[in-house]
C-alpha cells in the first residue's frame, strides 16, 4: 500500500512539471492532487480500521464472525480491491 501511493506521488510530481505550462494543465492537475490525496487519506482510514478490527478479535471483544463481518465491509469500501 505504501509502495503505491509512493509511486502515485512521483507520477504526480513528474505531471506538475509536464503540466506547468498552461492554465488547463494547472486546474486539471490540482483537481487531480486533490482526488489523489483524498482517496490516499481514506485507504489510510480503512487501514487503521482494518488494524482496530484485528485487534478487538486479539483482546477478545468481539469473535471470529463478527471480525469477518467488519473486515468484509471495510473491503468493500476500499477503493482498491
Amino acid at each position: 500500500m505504501k509502495n503505491m501511493l509512493h509511486v502515485g506521488l512521483a507520477g504526480l510530481a513528474l505531471l506538475s512539471l509536464a503540466a506547468c505550462g498552461s492554465t488547463g494543465g494547472n486546474l486539471g492537475l490540482g483537481a487531480l492532487g486533490g482526488a489523489a490525496a483524498g482517496a490516499g487519506g481514506y485507504e489510510y482510514h480503512l487501514k487503521n480500521q482494518k488494524d482496530r478490527v484485528e485487534q478487538d478479535l486479539k483482546d477478545g471483544k468481539i469473535d471470529q464472525k463478527e471480525r469477518d463481518i467488519r473486515i468484509d465491509q471495510i473491503k468493500r469500501d476500499s477503493l482498491f480491491q
